[in-house]
Formats: structure tokens, sequence, C-alpha cells
């Protein structure tokens, strides 16, 4: 008789977030598969769990997943976990739980703590309808891209972003978002947790505040028109934005600046390349 796996949500930093139902699937498992080992390790000791452990991430998913299979075919009891979390969420998991429905395989989820839904429910964004978004790529092409397919979602939306990378994201997200709200939130139930709000009107490369490029980072921009800031279009306007947006991002490209004007102002990008056009002939 087949198995079964278990989906384990575990806490995103304060262990107090961990549910009983979670703790009584992790004792009875027969075996957890982790992302990371060494890390799950430390919430086990915490609450006296003994059973093992096997990795199961990115970086051997092709040699672990039949591994896992067989075990669940054999009859055992696997629970899976991420590091922090509900697997398969921006983490490891998706594939093990499709191959294991395709294989006839019981499947049962085991709810608990998720940044995302932690971080909309902290910013007072409408949550219906709400897409969840991982990482941004690390590319500058595929970078552009992601940002340009997120700033067509015109509902609330999440991401995650790399501490060393949070500042040039917010960069990208004012050019791309325009006026939408956006809270950023650092360390999400930890012990040194940090929410800021930003506006339109938050420009400025300090809009953090005293918030510490350091930690776990979500992001939640609010849904398009939730700000109510309009301003006349005409090829001066659009070229007076484009000059103020290029100076208070120096670093930005003519196409993410371009992209600006147009989160802006409302108009299609293809619009706000013709205004500028005609505004420096005109010049």
């Amino acid at each position: 008789m087949p198995g079964l796996l278990s989906v384990v949500a575990t806490p995103i930093g304060n262990l107090e977030d961990v549910t009983l139902r979670s703790l009584r699937v992790l004792r009875e498992a027969n075996l957890i598969a982790a992302e990371d080992t060494r890390h799950t390790a430390k919430l086990l000791r915490h609450f006296g769990i003994a059973t093992p452990t096997i990795s199961f991430h990115a970086h051997n998913l092709k040699g672990r997943l039949p591994q896992l299979l067989q075990k669940l075919a054999d009859g055992q009891h696997l629970a899976l976990v991420s590091d922090a979390g509900t697997p398969g969420v921006s983490d490891p998991g998706v594939e093990l739980v499709d191959a294991c429905r395709q294989a006839g395989i019981r499947v049962e989820p085991i709810p608990g703590a998720s940044a995302p839904l932690a971080a909309v429910v902290a910013s007072g964004f409408p949550m219906i309808p709400l897409t969840v978004f991982g990482f941004p790529p690390t590319r500058s092409k595929d970078r552009r891209a992601w940002f340009e397919v997120a700033a067509r979602t015109d509902h609330t939306f999440t991401f995650f972003e790399a501490p060393h990378r949070i500042s040039s994201c917010l960069n990208q997200s004012r050019l791309y978002f325009g006026v939408r709200p956006i809270m950023v939130g650092r360390e999400l139930t930890k012990v040194h947790e940090e929410t800021v709000l930003l506006r339109s009107n938050d420009q400025t490369g300090g809009a953090l505040g005293n918030i510490e490029a350091r930690g776990e980072f979500t992001v939640v921009v609010g849904p398009a028109g939730s700000v109510d800031e309009t301003v006349d279009v005409d090829d001066s306007t659009v070229w007076a934005k484009f000059q103020e947006l290029a100076v208070r991002q120096p670093g930005a490209t003519r196409r993410d600046l371009i992209a600006g004007v147009a989160a802006a102002t409302g108009l299609k990008r293809n619009d706000v390349f013709s205004a500028l056009e005609r505004a420096k002939v005109r010049d």
C-alpha cells in the first residue's frame, strides 16, 4: 500500500508559530525531507523530535526524487519541509508533490506560517485577488522583463528580495510601479521585525529610513489606482517627469525611466517614447 506525503509548513522566524499538528506529523513521520537538514535540525532539537532527515533541494532534485518516491511506494510516511514557511512557495516541494499525484500517492497539506500572507496582512492592502511572485531574477535583462510583467498585475502582489539587492529593487519598483503604494517587511515574525509603507512621493534613496539592509525582505505592492495621484499628460509633462526620474534614479536605464513615466502617467510605453521624441525635437 502506498505511503503518505505530508507537506508541512514550519515557522518563518518565531518558533511559537509552529502548529500542534505540524509537531505531531514531524514526530510520526518515518523520514523528513528537508531543504537544509542543518536548519531543520535546530527546529527538531527545540521540540525534542528525533525523526531522521534527508536533504531535498534544487541541487539534488534529479537524484533524490526517485529515492523519495520509492520510499513512499514502499509505504513510508514522509514529511516535506523547507527552511521556513510553506514548501513550494518559492521553495522546493512542487516537484515531489506533482510526482506523488501522478503516482497515486496520497498528499496531505499541513498548513501554517507563510511570509507572503503575513506581509500582505500587515500592509492593509486588499487581499483578494492576490498574486505571489518569487524572487526577481538577478540578470539585468531578465530582471527588467520580470518587473514589466509584475507591473501589469493590477491587483495586490507580493515578492521576496535579497538584502543586498533591496535598494536597487525599490528603485526599480518606483519606476515600474509608479504611484502604487509599497510596503516593505523585514525579518517578519522575528525579534527585529520591521515594516515601512512607501508612497508615490518616497523617491529618495533613503526611503527605507532606519531599516537595515539585512535579513529577509518581503515586498507588497498595492493595487493600481489605490493612490489618488494623477498628472495632466502632454509632451512637456512627459519630458518633465522623465527628467525628474532621471535625477532621482541616476543609475536607471532609459528603458527603466520610460517604464517609470508610463506607470506614473498611465500612458502606454510606446506613447511615452513618442512624447519624449517630440519633446526632444522641440527642445
